[in-house]
């Protein structure tokens, strides 16, 4: 019986093609706006993991905005790393500086920090070496730069060696950067250099007192203790005021970043299921105008023993095919708008996932079954006689 009524259901779709393809497109416009929006922001989701974990998990961020005239030296910054709990510890200052080689002047930026901070962002070297603890006592004149400032300043990678010009001071290419991508805090266009905490202020006449430094922990688990360490020793060390400094704990902002993009998903989703609610009123009014018109059809059959379950159950899967068509083009066309952005927006991917999918068809089933069901009862509980006598 119920193989009849799909093959019946699907001969009065196919004989109305035009007005059953309009019945559709509110599903069609639904499931696209759900699978579509969906999957972009699982893809925006992953590119910030991915840029979140690429600094690390267990690494916080300690800003100094008041020192109580007792800045935080260098010593006691390395003196951190006596904790259980920590692992590395390393100042952090930036500044401008003009980059000169040869004929070749450009603007650069610059980090001051220590060996430490390598191990802390998980940096990757193509070429040299790193900072040592070496080159911060002694106040050595050397630097390491990325892929970038190595095209740009030398026209090559192969640099390790080479002298470069820093706002008049020259140094030493210690070590050339992996080239990084999708980084939070870093770009490939953008000119950086890596030279010692005590050279900096040399070079761009700032202070040398430490306003901030990154710490990491020896693992993901052990994080919360080193974040509790920390802000107990700031806390005491900066005449026990809190609003002196911040702690930033990398392991919270991907919390919250989960948070933030499950509750845009829950946003979406929303709006696109009053989509599919407005398609699902579009199916119901078209299945009522279609029992309208076979009114005389539904009489012949009731007329020769047809019962209500029967007639109930070839207008409901109508209704349901109507909606299931409609979500599986729906799909594919997200599908092939999904591979379009991937394609020509090579900074963003999108990421179609199977749950998503299944999601839209399940509600896309319910709404069949829901708004096709009081067109499927109205159909079954026609009076045959008064069936038998309408006209169109």
């Amino acid at each position: 019986m119920i193989f009849q009524s799909i093959k019946m259901a699907m001969n009065s779709i196919l004989s109305n093609k035009m007005r059953s393809f309009l019945t559709m497109l509110g599903m069609i416009i639904g499931v696209m706006s759900l699978v579509v929006l969906v999957s972009i922001v699982n893809g925006a989701t992953r590119s910030v993991t991915d840029s979140i974990s690429s600094i690390g998990t267990n690494m916080l961020v300690a800003t100094i905005k008041d020192n109580k005239d007792k800045p935080l030296s260098l010593d006691e910054v390395e003196e951190l790393t006596e904790y259980e709990s920590v692992k590395y510890a390393a100042p952090y200052s930036t500044g401008n500086a003009t980059a000169k080689y040869e004929r070749n002047s450009e603007s650069i930026n610059l980090y001051g920090t220590t060996g430490s901070y390598y191990d802390i962002r998980g940096l990757s070297l193509a070429r040299g070496r790193f900072l040592k603890n070496a080159d911060v006592t002694g106040s050595t004149l050397v630097a390491v730069i990325n892929q970038t400032a190595a095209q740009e300043l030398f026209g090559q990678a192969q640099v390790v060696g080479e002298t470069l010009s820093l706002n008049g001071y020259h140094f030493k290419v210690i070590g050339v950067l992996e080239e990084e991508e999708n980084t939070i805090g870093n770009s490939s266009d953008r000119l950086e250099a890596y030279i010692p905490y005590t050279v900096l202020s040399k070079i761009v006449g700032s202070s040398r007192e430490i306003t901030t430094f990154y710490i990491s922990s020896s693992d993901e688990e052990s994080m919360d203790a080193v974040e509790n360490e920390i802000t107990k020793y700031l806390y005491q060390r900066f005449s026990y005021d809190s609003d002196a400094f911040s702690i930033i704990n990398s392991s919270t902002i991907m919390e919250t970043m989960s948070s933030v993009t499950d509750t845009m998903k829950l946003m979406l989703g929303g709006i696109a299921a009053i989509s599919l609610l407005v398609g699902g009123i579009g199916i119901m009014n078209i299945m009522l105008v279609s029992v309208t018109e076979r009114t005389r059809e539904i009489g012949i059959r009731k007329a020769i023993g047809a019962r209500k379950k029967t007639i109930l159950m070839q207008f409901l899967i109508e209704a349901l095919l109507v909606s299931i068509i409609g979500c599986l083009i729906g799909i594919g066309i997200s599908a092939l708008i999904v591979a379009g952005i991937n394609k020509f927006m090579s900074a963003f991917s999108a990421s179609m996932s199977t749950d998503v999918v299944m999601i839209a068809m399940g509600f896309s089933i319910f709404i069949g079954v829901v708004f096709g069901i009081y067109p499927a009862y109205k159909a079954a509980n026609k009076p045959p006689i008064e069936a038998l006598r309408y006209t169109d």
